[in-house]
């Protein structure tokens, strides 16, 4: 997947569980799995939210990776 992403670290520096960074969000605990999981990626708005949470810029959390074309 393209879109890889840091916010497993992020959270544990602010020492957050999944379900309260879901909460600070306004998201379940279960998208916060997903995302970190890299099955899910989120929209600009939830990224700009974890981005404000965190304090930190967007692309402190998320990398987008180009795809090699064939």
């Amino acid at each position: 997947m393209p879109l890889l992403n840091h916010m497993k670290e992020h959270r544990a520096r602010l020492g957050l569980n999944q379900a309260e960074l879901g909460k600070l969000a306004g998201v379940s605990r279960q998208t916060i799995s997903l995302i970190e999981r890299e099955d899910y990626s989120p929209s600009v708005t939830l990224a700009l939210k974890l981005a404000k949470i965190f304090g930190c810029p967007v692309e402190d959390i998320f990398e987008y990776l180009e795809e090699e074309r064939k």
